[in-house]
């Protein structure tokens, strides 16, 4: 898989847990720790993504 397209699933993938972290959060018995849950998976995707970008080593999943 080239680079580019690795952080374009990247992307994808964090696109699709923001879109399940606002679902979970308009729900009315939310589940704070489904929230957290939600949240640290995006924000690692997002600094891997970062880093991809900057030209950092990462070991690819």
């Amino acid at each position: 898989m080239s680079m580019q397209a690795h952080v374009a699933e990247l992307e994808r993938r964090h696109q699709a847990l923001d879109r399940e972290l606002r679902e979970e959060l308009n729900h009315p018995a939310s589940d704070d720790a489904k929230i957290t849950d939600l949240k640290r998976r995006k924000l690692q995707l997002k600094d891997q993504i970062n880093r991809l970008r900057s030209g950092e080593d990462v070991t690819l999943h």
